[in-house]
């Protein structure tokens, strides 16, 4: 039977921000509503997830910190921390964005892959969020996966330019999975964690270098730890046109990025859940188009519907 590509979208998403404000949240909207226009992918390919249950949360953050999302009890300074201001809608949103990260991961084991049009909240940690995150949907749907006996040997395979600081934290003492981030060195967070692989990135660094050392990292890490799943977090904020990035990526060294990490592991065939994570051009447009080349390729590579 044919198979669809699956993608977590709910409008919930594109949460209203304050005017002026610096995070993109229209790319949620602009994301999905492109790839249906072009005819990428087609309304059955969507799915609307519903909020992940707090017990599954539980599996990976505090309690105290999610009581604090849920009756809006964050101070001043963690929501400045955090970037957003509370509300329970955006609490609502983060759940459902983790749910869809979650139900991502089952598409994936049937398909190969899934993809979530948000996610990637990397920077959330156990017990706070930072840097546009409040719950780490890819540290959750990995929790969920180990608990459910879905996967024992997990890579986080994180691109953003931002290092994962959250997620490594996270799995500092969990064998079981691997995180690896390749981000700019000198970009936030500047006080750094410490993943399992790290590989920072000077500033300047153009589509060969980035991408020949993603190639010379990546595809001994999987030959060396063989994962019976991966999440892949395929921010575009590496691209040249970046406010925060520093790096010289085009969006076609951005879209090749995509190709080499989606091939390797339908190659290996490793179930991949993608999650879209940040990007800050100052033209929404180059952010979706980069992010719709993401969809793109995976429907490409999996030959899926």
């Amino acid at each position: 039977m044919d198979q669809l590509i699956k993608i977590a979208y709910a409008p919930i998403y594109a949460h209203p921000l304050p005017e002026g404000h610096r995070f993109p949240m229209l790319k949620y909207e602009l994301i999905p509503g492109q790839l249906l226009h072009e005819g990428t992918i087609s309304p059955e390919n969507i799915f609307a997830p519903a909020p992940c249950l707090d017990e599954v949360i539980l599996w990976t953050h505090d309690a105290a910190y999610l009581n604090k999302l849920k009756q809006q009890q964050l101070t001043a300074k963690e929501q400045r921390h955090i970037g957003f201001p509370q509300s329970p809608e955006l609490t609502l949103r983060e759940l459902i964005i983790t749910q869809g990260t979650i139900d991502c991961c089952h598409f994936a084991i049937d398909s190969g892959v899934a993809l979530n049009v948000a996610g990637g909240t990397h920077h959330a940690f156990k017990d706070h969020g930072e840097g546009f995150c409040l719950l780490n949907d890819m540290a959750v749907a990995a929790n969920y996966l180990l608990k459910k006996q879905l996967a024992q040997n997990i890579i986080i395979i994180d691109l953003d330019v931002h290092q994962g600081n959250g997620t490594a934290s996270i799995f500092q003492d969990e064998k079981r999975v691997f995180t690896f981030s390749m981000h700019g060195a000198h970009n936030y967070p500047f006080h750094k964690e410490v993943s399992d692989l790290d590989i920072p990135l000077p500033d300047g660094i153009g589509d060969e270098n980035y991408l020949q050392l993603l190639q010379d990292h990546l595809g001994p890490l999987i030959d060396r730890l063989r994962p019976d799943f991966t999440f892949y977090l395929s921010g575009v904020d590496i691209l040249s046109t970046d406010r925060y990035g520093k790096l010289q990526v085009s969006i076609e060294g951005c879209r090749k990025r995509d190709e080499i990490v989606l091939t390797l592991l339908k190659n290996k065939r490793i179930p991949c859940t993608v999650a879209m994570g940040g990007g800050y051009s100052l033209d929404v447009k180059i952010i979706t188009e980069a992010h719709c080349n993401t969809f793109r390729v995976a429907k490409e590579i999996h030959q899926l519907l």
